[in-house]
């Protein structure tokens, strides 16, 4: 009973990671988890809550601010009396004030800068949108490379498991004077050489699960494995026909958030001319306030401190307009420079522009490619395995030397490598011009 309570002490305190290492996980699984705990997300994140407080902050400038104030001044030596003469004294002097200003009138300056952290705001949101679509096509990529190494892997287990038939039948041959040992020399180091190839497949594999864990921000690997689709009925579902890049790009622009980001700030940059040129405008405040004070002369007698806080007390209001006339060329310059900012901005949003359907073009060619490679693979694989079995019975029936069986299985192995690798390129690929597409990045 001792041993159970601790067991599931120790369960309740073990790290979540730890536990989610203990089953596979699949690529949506992969990509939400990185999107949860990448740092530069979490950046993001705090960039565009930076963004919300100066919307806030915007929006809060509209309100009349309350100010309160106290002082207290002290006066020594020669001063004028009331009876007109100078004379020497101390006096103190105690005052307490509380005031409000509101802005009536700013040049639209207000509206257009809350409008411009809006702006600023969306950008921000669009931003961590991107940075999250970045991390999934990462992810995407290391876990397809990992799929790409265990199939690797098993072909090479593959290869292990047809030079140890040859192995146990040649020292069958060897026992029977059938086989000289020289042939069996040559095929153990022919098994020895697989195992080195399976070996060195198993070591890419793990440094596959390794970049991936790091991406995901998971402390080790240790224990961390993914599911491996059925590739039959993911490729059955890719059609093969592949819409034209410009068709996918003109999808991608009404959907794509980094497109999207800089249309937004394109739109902030004209807001930034309208705010320049709030210079050009009058302003008008409206202050008001409570005031009285305290005032002791040494010497001569003066009323209590509350008696002159009451009697003293008095109130404003008050209208402020100011006309700008000239302010050194400050708010034309100020115009200019914004303007400018917005030419930037525009070439901005065009050299996204370009980039994306550049993007979209080097996935297109690839899916095109892969798709091709994929094809032909798949009939250089079946030769490759017809002659393999072909030269193996030659071989196993002495007809084959040693070195035609190891070429013609070697081809074989390699064609099955190249065939793993143009299926999942081909499924990668087609994937991520689905998710240029607006869809979801998973197979």
């Amino acid at each position: 009973m001792k041993k159970l309570l601790v067991s599931l002490l120790f369960a309740a305190i073990l790290p979540q990671h730890t536990i989610a290492q203990t089953r596979a996980w699949d690529l949506r699984e992969c990509c939400t988890y990185a999107v949860e705990h990448n740092i530069s997300i979490k950046q993001r994140e705090n960039n565009r809550e930076q963004r919300e407080l100066q919307l806030s902050t915007a929006k809060n400038s509209r309100l009349p601010d309350l100010n309160a104030s106290a002082s207290e001044s002290f006066s020594f030596g020669r001063g004028l009396t009331l009876d007109n003469t100078y004379t020497n004294r101390s006096t103190s002097s105690t005052s307490f004030s509380l005031g409000t200003s509101v802005p009536l009138f700013t040049g639209f300056q207000i509206p257009n800068q809350i409008k411009l952290n809006q702006l600023n705001l969306e950008a921000a949101t669009k931003d961590l949108e991107k940075a999250k679509n970045d991390i999934r096509t990462q992810v995407a990529q290391a876990y397809v490379q990992i799929l790409f190494n265990m199939e690797i892997a098993d072909v090479a287990k593959r290869q292990i498991e047809i030079d140890s038939q040859q192995v146990v039948r040649l020292q069958a041959f060897v026992n029977n004077g059938k086989a000289s040992q020289a042939q069996l020399s040559q095929q153990l180091s022919t098994l020895a050489q697989a195992h080195l190839t399976a070996t060195q497949a198993e070591n890419n594999l793990q440094l596959a699960i390794l970049a991936l864990t790091q991406l995901l921000e998971l402390p080790s690997p240790e224990g961390f494995s993914v599911v491996r689709p059925s590739l039959t009925s993911h490729l059955s579902s890719l059609t093969s026909y592949l819409p034209s890049p410009e068709a996918i790009y003109q999808e991608a622009l009404g959907i794509k958030p980094e497109v999207q980001a800089e249309q937004l700030r394109l739109t902030a940059a004209e807001r930034n001319i309208d705010i320049a040129k709030a210079g050009n405008y009058p302003t008008l405040n409206l202050s008001a306030g409570l005031q009285s004070n305290y005032y002791k002369t040494n010497g001569v007698k003066a009323e209590s401190f509350a008696s002159q806080m009451k009697n003293n007390f008095s109130q404003y209001i008050g209208i402020n307009l100011n006309v700008p006339i000239f302010n050194r060329f400050q708010t034309r310059n100020s115009i200019r420079s914004a303007k400018i900012d917005r030419e930037n901005q525009l070439l901005q949003l065009e050299n996204v522009k370009k980039s994306l359907y550049k993007e979209i073009q080097q996935v297109y060619y690839n899916a095109v490619a892969a798709d091709s490679k994929y094809h032909s693979s798949e009939s250089a694989a079946q030769s490759s395995k017809d002659a393999f079995t072909l030269t193996q019975a030659k071989y196993e029936n002495g007809k084959a030397t040693i070195t035609e069986f190891n070429e013609a299985k070697n081809n074989y192995l390699k064609a099955e490598s190249d065939l793993v690798q143009a299926r999942y390129e081909y499924l990668y690929q087609s994937a991520l011009l689905d998710f240029y597409r607006g869809k979801e990045l998973n197979f």
